[in-house]
């Protein structure tokens, strides 16, 4: 393991004809006695959680690394075990937009996401009556988003990108127009128009291009690949002509920045062929090529989404960790998705043997986390993970795909 980010891989590859004790050859559905073992682990973790978050530090508020996370994870866990976690899920996000800072906009890291999550629990809880209060908060922000003259970025983590999942992430769990389309179109305008100014200042060949922190970075957190994601599933905002003269050929031209492995730069011009996780690398890319390959039809996106999996098979058992952002557990996403698109049991089998090695949390990692019961860097997010793949149909990557 000296100097290397990942484990080999010691799973066998799914064979469609062969008995295994994880995928039910008969019925394709996760077999019962891995599933046991799955939420035996998960209630485990949460125990873990549980008895931490209680003395932890309760003045971050955002679902990344924050206490908004470990709201989100109650609320998967009322719709999908017991509604007696929405109470604890509701009591959490109403002490959370107490505590805001009213400083960035985005679903992970700003406002935005414990405003839209508070909405949604609004919906399901006692208070139904004050949801457009904070539909109306998040809407508040727009200003500040659409002025491209801010220091604001355009990616997921922090910027334009960010915020506008936060919009269309209302929409889908409150209904539709809960954000008018006049809202999400500027949002959407402002992020062509942003990628576009820089490229024609920076004299780029793609029609938009994207920076943060100086560098092109590519991935789902900070890269073109999270933007161009997130403007597909607002396309219904965009006109045919920006959909094909500007969306698309950034689309082929990320694509064309693969290496040799199949795997994705952290950034443009980088050749450090190391990382492969949600955040940098093919984790964070595999939901923008699925989405290109349903609205524009071509298969090249389909085998582009195909080969990031094969290159978190192979590489996706990180030393650094479990976590969702830049761990085992976002990598399995991967396949998670994969296997949600395709329907090949190829995918969910493989999606459960990361899930296995979860089950040894802490063991297998060279890294401590930071924040280490949060969603995206910590406990929170495995068992996240551990609960979506108990019903992996309905499985979405938090605060990412919709």
């Amino acid at each position: 393991m000296h100097g290397r980010r990942e484990y080999d891989n010691p799973y066998d590859d799914f064979a469609p004809h062969r008995e295994n004790n994880i995928i039910n050859i008969k019925d394709g559905k996760i077999h019962h006695q891995f599933l046991e073992k799955m939420r035996m682990s998960a209630d485990r973790l949460l125990l873990h959680l549980e008895s931490g978050v209680s003395s932890g530090d309760s003045r971050d508020t955002s679902i990344y690394t924050g206490c908004t996370g470990i709201a989100l994870l109650y609320y998967l866990l009322s719709s999908r075990r017991d509604p007696q976690h929405l109470p604890k899920a509701v009591n959490m996000m109403e002490q959370s937009l107490k505590r805001l800072k009213y400083r960035d906009v985005t679903f992970l890291i700003g406002d935005a996401g414990p405003l839209a999550l508070g909405a949604v629990l609004r919906k399901h809880g006692r208070s139904a009556e004050r949801v457009q209060e904070l539909v109306d908060r998040v809407v508040a922000l727009l200003p500040r988003v659409v002025d491209l003259t801010s220091d604001l970025p355009d990616e997921m983590l922090y910027g334009r990108a960010g915020y506008l999942y936060a919009l269309l992430y209302l929409n889908q769990e409150i209904g539709p127009n809960t954000v008018s389309c006049d809202t999400i179109g500027q949002v959407v305008s402002a992020l062509l128009r942003s990628g576009q100014a820089l490229s024609q200042k920076e004299n780029r060949s793609v029609p938009l291009m994207y920076m943060w922190h100086r560098k092109y970075y590519v991935g789902g957190a900070h890269g073109i690949a999270g933007i161009l994601y997130v403007l597909l599933k607002a396309r219904e905002h965009l006109g045919q002509d920006e959909l094909h003269s500007l969306v698309k050929p950034t689309i082929d031209y990320v694509q064309g920045l693969r290496y040799p492995t199949k795997n994705f730069p952290s950034s443009v011009g980088s050749t450090s062929d190391r990382l492969v996780q949600w955040c940098h690398g093919a984790p964070g890319a595999v939901q923008l090529f699925t989405e290109a390959h349903k609205v524009f039809g071509e298969e090249r996106y389909l085998r582009t989404a195909l080969e990031c999996g094969e290159v978190v098979w192979e590489r996706g058992l990180l030393s650094k960790g479990y976590s969702i952002c830049h761990g085992v557990a976002g990598n399995a996403y991967t396949f998670l998705h994969l296997y949600r698109v395709t329907g090949d049991l190829k995918h969910l089998h493989r999606a459960c043997n990361f899930a296995d090695w979860c089950f040894s949390y802490g063991r297998n990692q060279r890294q401590k986390p930071d924040r280490p019961l949060s969603l995206f860097e910590g406990i929170a997010g495995v068992i996240y993970f551990l609960v979506d793949l108990e019903n992996p149909n309905e499985a979405r990557f938090p605060g990412f795909e919709l």
